[in-house]
């Protein structure tokens, strides 16, 4: 378990009205990664304090990676909620195997907020993006522009709610493309995504070489991982695409040389400010729950970037 601590200076504020001033109140946070190296995770953390930044709050807030295992997720919920915090945030975790850790935190009386967690029974609320109208959206459009025929490179990661979902969709959408073949398919070790990626599409440039024709990849990390693969092999002919919508992927996109032609633009930071404004709704200011969260999922909207429209995203 990794742990590091940011403490944020605290600063007092004066009303407008004469003679009363009113100071922000501190609290302690615990964050909960499931996997730090993801950048997805750091946008969101980004997000998060920049949003205490303009606020000026004095919030004390730790992080805890749990380094992409679902068993180190839920001791860490269960060390965050046996520190008496005032709030939890858990980012990009599968909470189903963390049920038990959820309830020690309900029982303590300390809210989770969950970032593109699913949502399950305990948490206030779990903010995300469509992750089938994602897929839906760049699932037809990679097939389309290979001419609804081919072979392709399935890559999937199952043990996230959101990476399963898109890989699901994906799978319906081939039924409608018969001329299209799957050469393999891949489930990625999210405990080290990249590598696994690497050493995969490596096994797989040199059974298939020229025969690939498209790569489909859960997020935009591994669809890197592919393209850096292929280059090295000589294949620069090939379509590949990714969700997430990183600063580095858009790049990718907009490069009219690249074989990234499109991604999902995630608003990652803007869901950090969301959970800093929602637990200080509830923790600091105690409103209902229900009066500033609409639902137990919020979704919020995730356009698709590709090479003719990605300028508008950089």
């Amino acid at each position: 378990m990794k742990f590091d601590k940011i403490t944020m200076t605290s600063v007092a504020f004066a009303m407008a009205l004469p003679g009363v001033a009113l100071a922000q109140e501190a609290i302690d946070v615990a964050w909960v990664h499931s996997n730090a190296a993801a950048q997805s995770e750091q946008r969101v953390k980004a997000g998060f304090q920049e949003w205490l930044n303009e606020q000026n709050l004095g919030w004390d807030v730790s992080y805890l990676d749990s380094s992409g295992s679902g068993e180190a997720t839920a001791s860490n919920l269960q060390d965050a909620a046996a520190r008496g915090v005032d709030a939890i945030i858990i980012t990009m975790s599968d909470l189903r195997a963390s049920r038990a850790a959820i309830d020690a935190a309900v029982e303590a009386g300390v809210p989770i907020f969950s970032v593109d967690s699913g949502y399950v029974d305990g948490v206030m609320v779990d903010i995300t993006t469509n992750n089938w109208a994602m897929s839906a959206d760049v699932s037809p459009y990679l097939l389309d522009e290979i001419g609804g025929e081919g072979n392709i490179v399935f890559l999937r990661m199952a043990e996230h709610h959101g990476t399963r979902k898109r890989g699901d969709v994906m799978a319906q959408v081939l039924n409608e493309y018969g001329g299209v073949n799957v050469l393999t398919e891949h489930n990625i070790d999210y405990t080290a995504f990249f590598e696994d990626t690497t050493s995969s599409m490596q096994d797989y440039v040199a059974r298939f070489g020229e025969d690939i024709d498209a790569v489909w990849a859960p997020w935009d990390e591994p669809a890197q991982a592919a393209i850096n693969v292929m280059k090295a092999a000589g294949l620069t002919d090939v379509k590949v695409i990714g969700i997430d919508g990183h600063p580095q992927a858009i790049a990718e996109v907009c490069d009219p040389d690249s074989m990234m032609i499109a991604t999902v633009s995630q608003p990652f930071e803007e869901m950090g400010a969301q959970i800093g404004e929602w637990i200080q709704d509830i923790v600091v200011e105690d409103k209902a729950r229900d009066e500033v969260i609409p639902s137990d999922i919020v979704y919020m909207d995730a356009p698709l970037v590709t090479k003719q429209n990605c300028k508008d995203f950089m």
